[in-house]
């Protein structure tokens, strides 16, 4: 489709670029740097048409032949920004690439390995569910046993650290298992989608045989982290650097112009155990958040609605008021199993140092250790599915399966 380059004079200033689809009285255009503005439209603003008008195709490039003597990694996408453009139909960004576009957008990739892939969603994260995990899972399964030498997985960054944490404990990998986002849409100047597919890409062919996130590790288009799945969050809205480990450090960091990988931490190697997958998950579990003067009837309403498990994320080292205890040992007593964490990422969950903490370990509360309050949330889904015996729940809870605890807590 062709579309229209224009040049817009309005109080004294000249703007050129693509003319985008807008309502109302306001004109959008993508600017030649790649960015948009919005101008109102006024009686003095000019816009005249240039003849230098842009096609835009929608054509697939074909993939390039396989290379016999690089691995094989299969992506899997979900959608997100890294798998989004600007569609020239509405002006907004969608989600819309399959693996053949993301190749075509990215060719450094195919100097890396053979890429095969699987559209499993188009869409964006925030429209992720428990069942769409499992989809996910089963699928990175199935591609193992197909013999791909690692998996990337392309994934919106608002919940990506869900998703991870899902196939962290639903899957044991002997391959690589890499989660993949970019912060800003491929057509932007300062989109960070090349930088982190390819080194997650290097990641993927790796002797790393984990469920990793790999994003930018700083503003700059150079290094990349590799954080592990059940021990990283997302820190900033919009910045490139925005995943952070929580309460371990990365793996690793990946140097995108030297594409080396330097490790740091200890981490599973390829081909030291077995696939499994256990893809069980209870979805009748919530994530609750404590403040001041919070009603503590939000935990009866989720008891009433037949709720298996709920995480509460509370303040400091895993408190709530005095007035939400009696409400959660109710819950305890009806079958609901608690979890509790806290609101403040770094450090652990300790209920033995202040009363209110003890009354919520007598109520039968599980401490929810140094995990992630989303992580504990996922795992308690995860656990939940394997037993509903009061000890087994506690126990497993409390056992490091994935890396995301630890019996010990590091200074900073």
């Amino acid at each position: 489709m062709k579309i229209k380059r224009v040049k817009v004079e309005r109080e004294g200033i000249t703007y050129t670029g693509l003319m985008m689809p807008s309502k109302g009285a306001r004109i959008i255009l993508k600017l030649d740097n790649g960015y948009n503005i919005g101008l109102k439209k006024e009686a003095k603003t000019k816009v005249t048409t240039l003849k230098d008008e842009r096609v835009v195709s929608h054509k697939k490039t074909p993939p390039p032949s396989p290379n016999p003597s690089l691995p094989t990694v299969s992506i899997l996408s979900t959608g997100g920004t890294i798998a989004s453009k600007v569609d020239y139909r509405t002006g907004a960004v969608t989600s819309q690439f399959d693996v053949d576009d993301i190749l075509s957008a990215i060719p450094e990739l195919t100097e890396i390995a053979n890429f095969r892939g699987k559209v499993i969603y188009n869409i964006l994260s925030e429209n992720m569910r428990a069942e769409y995990w499992q989809k996910l899972a089963r699928a990175a399964a199935d591609e193992i046993k197909k013999g791909a030498d690692g998996i990337m997985v392309t994934h919106g960054t608002d919940t990506m650290t869900y998703t991870a944490a899902a196939l962290s404990l639903m899957l044991k990998t002997s391959v690589p298992i890499v989660f993949v986002g970019s912060q800003r849409s491929a057509d932007r100047p300062s989109s960070d989608n090349v930088v982190n597919a390819v080194c997650a890409a290097k990641v993927a062919t790796s002797d790393i045989a984990e469920v990793v996130v790999v994003m930018h590790a700083g503003m700059s288009d150079d290094i990349c982290l590799m954080h592990r799945g059940v021990r990283v969050r997302k820190m900033h809205s919009s910045r490139r650097d925005a995943f952070r480990s929580i309460n371990a450090k990365p793996i690793g960091r990946i140097d995108y112009k030297t594409r080396k990988i330097r490790t740091t931490e200890k981490y599973r190697k390829r081909g030291e155990q077995e696939l499994v997958l256990n893809d069980r998950l209870e979805t009748k579990c919530a994530l609750v958040k404590f403040s001041p003067g919070a009603d503590p009837g939000v935990i009866d309403y989720y008891t009433s609605k037949g709720y298996k498990g709920l995480v509460i994320e509370g303040t400091g080292l895993g408190h709530v008021s005095t007035e939400w205890i009696p409400h959660i040992k109710k819950a305890i007593d009806n079958g609901v199993h608690m979890v509790m964490t806290s609101q403040c990422l770094g450090g652990r969950v300790c209920d033995r140092v202040y009363d209110t903490g003890r009354d919520l370990l007598n109520a039968g509360v599980i401490e929810g250790e140094d995990m992630l309050p989303e992580v504990a949330l996922v795992k308690l889904m995860w656990v939940l599915a394997q037993t509903q015996n009061p000890a087994e729940v506690r126990q497993l809870m409390q056992t490091n399966i994935a890396g995301e605890l630890s019996r010990r807590s590091k200074h900073a």
